[in-house]
């Protein structure tokens, strides 16, 4: 890793706090950045998510994704862990601690709200972020882009009929636009992008490509840190106002990101999955798709809503969780390949 990457976490951490800070003091400025969306996804957002994710995707080689047939394993962990446990842990998780357990300390009747935006933000699984989280563990590109698309494609069926399961509400209305706008932004968009890039520096040659994806790494790891100013941004005065409700909030969506992690590395070594699978499949199993996250509820419950601010929580809490998952799957490589070769 480089010297910016290993001190990645206190980037996060001043970013988070720089973030607050202006919206506190810019509430203006920050309205203005966030009006500028379609379908409830902000264009800002999405251009960097672009600069975030297309040097990442000049890694992928298309050609090269017969070999996934190899990682079956690896994906069907992925897709258990995504789809039959983490909506239904972060439900059962959010409705112990801050139905129950946390209830006298948070606002009176907020408790609904707050789970239903725990909710929300367990039943989208990452799609752009976890590209960034791959990339620091040195997973494998073409399973991660694969992984990710079958999640998309899962979640365009999936998401509306889970979410009202989960919210016990019979009929539930989900911002359909938004879905397919933001999976247009975040997943097709970059990879027809890249993949043109990538074939038009190939012409010149494996090491032009090389030598421009060196020159041009650092834009992602600076696009994730400038996303997370704006999303901080927005909600600063909803965090300065309720540092115990965040903290609260935190709680749940801590357990949940450990234990699917934890859940999906522990599947995949007890099936045998190569480690460059296993890391991105720990980690797409944990991460949450934020962005549609936060956006859906918006939609469905208002900006000032318990909902729209515990999915800002979700970023607040996941971006630096996500990064200590990265260390530990990197410093138990030895063990977890000891495991599968006996």
């Amino acid at each position: 890793m480089s010297l910016f990457e290993r001190y990645l976490s206190l980037w996060v951490a001043l970013c988070i706090v720089v973030g607050i800070g202006f919206g506190h003091l810019f509430p203006v400025a920050f309205e203005v950045i966030a009006g500028l969306e379609i379908a409830n996804v902000n264009l800002v957002v999405a251009g960097l998510i672009w600069l975030m994710i297309i040097p990442m995707l000049l890694r992928v080689d298309f050609g090269a994704l017969h070999s996934l047939r190899q990682h079956w394993r690896g994906i069907g962990v992925t897709l258990v862990v995504n789809w039959a446990i983490k909506p239904f842990s972060m439900a059962l998780l959010g409705t112990f601690f801050l139905g129950y357990l946390f209830a006298p300390m948070l606002p009176e009747g907020a408790s609904s709200s707050y789970i239903a935006g725990l909710i929300l933000l367990a039943a989208a699984p990452c799609t752009a972020m976890v590209f960034v989280w791959s990339n620091l563990v040195e997973g494998e590109p073409n399973y991660t882009l694969s992984q990710v698309a079958l999640n998309d494609l899962i979640m365009v069926f999936a998401f509306a009929p889970l979410v009202g399961l989960l919210l016990g509400v019979a009929s539930i209305t989900v911002p359909w636009n938004t879905l397919a706008l933001s999976v247009g932004l975040y997943i097709v968009v970059p990879v027809v992008i890249s993949q043109l890039l990538r074939r038009a520096l190939l012409r010149g040659g494996e090491k032009r490509l090389q030598h421009f994806l060196s020159a041009i790494g650092p834009i992602s790891l600076a696009s994730l840190l400038l996303t997370l100013v704006l999303l901080f941004g927005f909600q600063g005065e909803q965090i300065v106002r309720q540092p115990l409700v965040i903290a609260l909030i935190a709680v749940p969506i801590l357990f949940q990101v450990y234990l699917n992690a934890g859940i999906a590395y522990w599947l995949s070594r007890r099936f045998g999955v190569a480690w460059c699978v296993a890391g991105p499949s720990a980690l797409i199993g944990a991460s949450n798709f934020f962005e549609l996250a936060v956006a859906a509820a918006i939609s469905l419950f208002g900006l000032s809503s318990g909902a729209a601010l515990a999915t800002v929580v979700g970023v607040l809490v996941e971006v630096p969780v996500m990064l200590s998952i990265v260390t530990f799957v990197k410093r138990t490589r030895p063990w977890y390949e000891k495991g599968i070769s006996a």
